[in-house]
């Protein structure tokens, strides 16, 4: 077991290290080729997966609504963390609700269960980046216009790949392939990119870094099980809820603490140690669902 969860997990923190390394010692600009990922080659990959002539809607509703009650569970967890604790709940909230289900989520999906799971990880993709881009914008400033969110390329992409597959347009198969070719670039991208962010990045609130980095994958482990004593899912899709409610606070959260001016280096020190306590975390999740 031991063994299995090390080559699942190795090639994912292979490419980060790679990464930091570049980080440390050649200090790329990243913000480019970043921007590219999130604008063209994520879209590409959500369209890819939900175009997909293999690919039913009402079969992931049940995940879906599983995924909702995590995401929002996490939130509703975080907010009475961060009362207790004496915490701005503006600071804290959103990097529990918000997990890394980009860079580490889907890589980690494909890796675990292969190409199959790479479907059901977009659907839990798609909750999480939908609710970050509209409730997390709008909690940390309620002045938001929550209609510019269609502008978002990976909630058009979304959109349209819901689209084509619910209304069953067969897409030309060259322009498929090209489609998901492109989406190809966007997981070693993340990866390698998630650890030349962690190069430049310096840990300033060390205690509640780590308060948050324990609390974000015990919290999001806990409601994955209690959900899914009372959704019944495939057992693909039980471990799948299980890994996500693992993951480390997405990176999202500093770029939206520092444009809002939320805290930023708070949130920038649990979202660094949160990726860092994911080596422990997730070998566990992996642990509780491998047969």
């Amino acid at each position: 077991m031991l063994l299995r969860i090390v080559s699942i997990l190795f090639p994912m923190f292979a490419i980060a290290a790679v990464g930091y390394a570049a980080g440390r010692f050649t200090r790329p600009d990243l913000s480019h080729a970043n921007k590219l990922n999130m604008d063209v080659f994520v879209p590409a990959l959500i369209f890819g997966a939900l175009a997909s002539k293999d690919f039913r809607l009402g079969e992931y509703l049940p995940l879906l609504g599983a995924t909702t009650v995590v995401v929002v569970g996490s939130g509703l967890a975080g907010w009475a963390l961060a009362r207790l604790a004496g915490l701005q709940p503006k600071t804290f909230v959103p990097p529990m609700m918000f997990n890394n289900a980009g860079n580490i989520g889907l890589p980690l999906a494909v890796l675990a269960f292969g190409e199959v799971a790479l479907a059901p990880a977009v659907v839990m993709f798609m909750v999480s980046n939908l609710a970050h881009f509209t409730f997390g914008a709008w909690l940390l400033d309620h002045r938001v216009r929550l209609t510019t969110i269609w502008r978002v390329p990976t909630v058009l992409a979304t959109a349209a790949g819901l689209a084509v597959g619910l209304l069953g347009v067969a897409v030309w198969e060259p322009l498929m392939i090209s489609i998901r070719m492109l989406g190809d670039i966007s997981i070693p991208l993340m990866l390698f990119a998630l650890g030349v962010r962690m190069a430049d990045s310096r840990i300033a609130a060390i205690g509640f870094g780590v308060f948050g980095a324990v609390a974000r994958p015990l919290v999001g482990m806990a409601l994955a099980w209690a959900v899914m004593l009372a959704i019944e899912l495939p057992p693909r899709e039980r471990a799948l809820l299980m890994v996500f409610g693992a993951l480390p606070p997405a990176v999202l959260n500093y770029m939206f603490a520092e444009r809002y001016a939320q805290e930023p280096d708070k949130v920038a020190s649990m979202v660094l140690i949160g990726n860092l306590a994911a080596v422990v975390f997730l070998p566990l999740a992996l642990a509780l669902v491998l047969d």
